[in-house]
């Protein structure tokens, strides 16, 4: 495996030279607590700018980068209007055309012209959608202002990016309009299949892969909200090779070794959950898709990482279905949750498309400010110091899923919803919404205690209330709710 110094990527670094510096000279340090990290106290959850924080969002559909149409300022505007502080973008590498996935005004399939990658155009008319080929032993430094702008408005409002350096094509449509195929670019990259296009078959092609990625980390070296994803879904199709993902992470981390902070590498791991087999030690952030129940939290906690829920959708469009997929991923000891916002598009920057039922997800104004309460509710707990508890609950409804973490003796916070995914149903996840009043029982110690019930959809409390307790099961009814409620217990 070739990762140092090969002819190629001697070649991309020398005459990027002229774009911009590819080595590292005398900048600003950044502190290292200033930049996202895991929390020394508790590798589960994130620190940044030296404060415990969990990633919560609904995002745009990944193109806010590459679409030169999409205004990403009046887009993190709602954002951060909203309480949300995290969104997923994609590098360029890949990029898809209209139609793909059936979504409406996708933001990944700008329109040829309003394309912009990491490479520029040559004057060698030709590519598959039209236009002139990409150059790759040049960089397009407008792509690169672009992203640091990017990330600096981002960061401007408290926003985190994840950077997805690579996608598997899942379609033909897809790798035909790649810079990365050799139809598309003039030095001959790329004569390889979708199915080889994230493997180690062809030595030039890895080479680009790496000298894009090696280029992308060298430009972001002093950036402090951002972190690398190698590749979105790896495991779709089965179209990326794990050796061939791991040779990317280690070119992400030497040159990220570089850095005036070092940066979170992440990798998606599965959709659903699964127990994550050979754990790459350069790797701080596994992503799961649609983990719904979140069991991917569960199944790897011992590895005393961050886990996250970074796209989840195809649920139908109710908002109660993302709020409360948010919620329970959260409380299961999660660190991130993104829902797949498809309200986002071009010219709706604000996310005011009227989508419904013409895209495979959900996203309102109304969900964006539900799952902001959430992560504002998290920022009210010690959250650094609590861990997921499946002792404390001893009863709870049967139609209801409810979860806690816990402070032994200090403080439990508690969260029960009535979501389910049902095969037999179009959606496949449904919320039962029917008014009722419940109870729980818990076993507690003894102490005097404080109540706080929330009602997630508002961020209000709902009821408050006192409980001196000598020890054992204590009997707590909730008040009415429908779809969910949390509560926290403080001991006074």
């Amino acid at each position: 495996m070739q990762r140092h110094c090969s002819l190629l990527i001697a070649a991309l670094l020398a005459t990027a030279a002229a774009c911009g510096p590819t080595v590292i000279e005398s900048h600003e340090v950044v502190p290292e607590h200033f930049a996202l990290r895991l929390h020394p106290s508790n590798p589960h959850y994130f620190e940044h700018e030296g404060k415990p924080t969990v990633l919560v969002s609904s995002g745009e559909h990944y193109g806010a980068l590459m679409n030169l149409d999409f205004d990403y300022v009046k887009y993190f505007d709602e954002l951060h209007s909203k309480g949300l502080n995290h969104t997923r973008v994609f590098s360029a590498t890949y990029r898809e055309v209209a139609g793909n996935f059936g979504i409406v005004s996708n933001t990944l399939a700008p329109a040829p012209d309003r394309f912009i990658a990491p490479w520029p155009r040559s004057d060698r008319p030709g590519a598959r959608d039209g236009l002139a080929k990409f150059d790759l032993t040049k960089w397009n430094q407008n792509y690169f202002d672009r992203l640091k702008n990017l990330l600096a408005e981002a960061e401007s409002r408290g926003i985190i990016v994840e950077l997805v350096l690579f996608c598997p094509y899942y379609n033909d449509s897809m790798w035909e309009v790649s810079p990365l195929n050799i139809a598309n670019n003039i030095n001959g990259v790329g004569d390889v299949s979708r199915e080889q296009a994230l493997t180690m078959t062809s030595a030039g092609l890895v080479e680009a892969q790496q000298a894009v990625a090696q280029k992308t980390v060298l430009e972001l070296r002093n950036v402090r909200n951002v972190y690398f994803e190698i590749c979105n879904e790896p495991y779709a199709l089965n179209l990326v090779a794990n050796d061939w993902q791991r040779n990317m992470a280690a070119i992400v981390a030497e040159a990220d070794a570089l850095s005036a902070a070092r940066h979170i590498i992440s990798m998606n791991y599965a959709n659903g959950s699964a127990v994550i087999a050979n754990h790459d030690p350069l790797v701080s952030l596994y992503n799961f898709h649609y983990s719904r129940p979140p069991e991917s939290v569960g199944m790897n906690y011992a590895l005393d990482l961050a886990i996250g829920n970074n796209e989840t959708g195809f649920d139908g469009s109710a908002d109660s279905t993302y709020r409360i997929q948010g919620w329970d991923f959260l409380f299961a000891g999660g660190a991130l949750y993104n829902n797949l916002d498809y309200s986002f598009s071009v010219g709706h920057e604000p996310g005011d498309l009227d989508f419904q039922g013409k895209s495979p997800g959900g996203g309102s104004a109304a969900l964006r400010s539900q799952l902001g309460h959430l992560r504002r509710f998290f920022e009210g707990l010690p959250f650094i110091e609590m861990a997921p508890d499946a002792t404390t609950i001893t009863s709870a409804p049967k139609d209801a899923s409810a979860r806690v973490l816990s402070t032994p003796d200090k403080t439990y916070a508690v969260y029960l919803h009535r979501g389910r995914i049902d095969p037999n149903a179009k959606p496949r996840y449904v919320v039962d919404s029917e008014s009722r009043t419940s109870s729980l029982v818990l076993d507690l110690p003894t102490g005097r205690y404080s109540l706080t019930w929330t009602d997630p959809r508002t961020g209000a409390a709902v009821g408050e209330s006192q409980l001196n307790h000598q020890g054992g099961a204590a009997q707590i009814s909730t008040p009415a709710y429908s779809e969910d409620f949390a509560l926290v217990i403080a001991a006074l």
